[in-house]
């Protein structure tokens, strides 16, 4: 089990980089007025902030604090251990094509060319040793172009949708 004295988060508000202890940020004075508006207790002096924005996968929010806006990002541990080894550089990469992940056959395909799509929507069902399987799209884009068609074997590694 890990200290909670031990556990660091680093934390980058616009330019400026800060290093916290679980048991630093636990101690902050932080009241959650609604799902996007909290107080601060900080120096005996009260503070209001509001959630504009929130991306959880990234670790990022975006927060108003008496006029001011402040982009922030939160990394524990893991992310810089990871950042270290250069695995967040591939996040940043836009993905161009969806490869099918095992031969089988298309059942369905549930996109259009020129359709915009978000993170986790469905592309098309490939039936492979009697198993439908839902093949999801990893990120936002637009369908550039359809490959395949319903109906069709497709081998492992073949691209199924091109992505602009």
């Amino acid at each position: 089990m890990t200290d909670k004295s031990s556990l660091v988060y680093n934390i980058k508000v616009n330019e400026f980089e800060f290093s916290f202890t679980e048991e630093q940020l636990a101690a902050i004075d932080l009241v959650q007025k609604s799902p996007t508006v909290f107080n601060l207790l900080t120096n005996h002096q009260s503070v209001n902030a509001t959630l504009i924005k929130a991306d959880d996968s990234a670790k990022k929010q975006t927060l108003e604090i008496e006029g001011e806006i402040f982009d922030i990002l939160i990394k524990d541990e893991l992310d810089v251990m990871l950042d270290k080894m250069g695995f967040s550089a591939v996040a940043g990469k836009q993905i161009k094509e969806i490869k099918a992940p095992m031969p089988g056959l298309v059942l369905e395909i549930a996109v259009t060319e020129g359709q915009q799509v978000q993170q986790g929507d469905k592309l098309l069902i490939l039936v492979a040793m009697k198993m439908e399987n839902s093949i999801a799209i990893p990120t936002a884009a637009t369908i550039k172009r359809i490959v395949v068609s319903a109906g069709e074997a497709v081998e492992k590694g073949q691209v199924l949708v091109e992505l602009e």
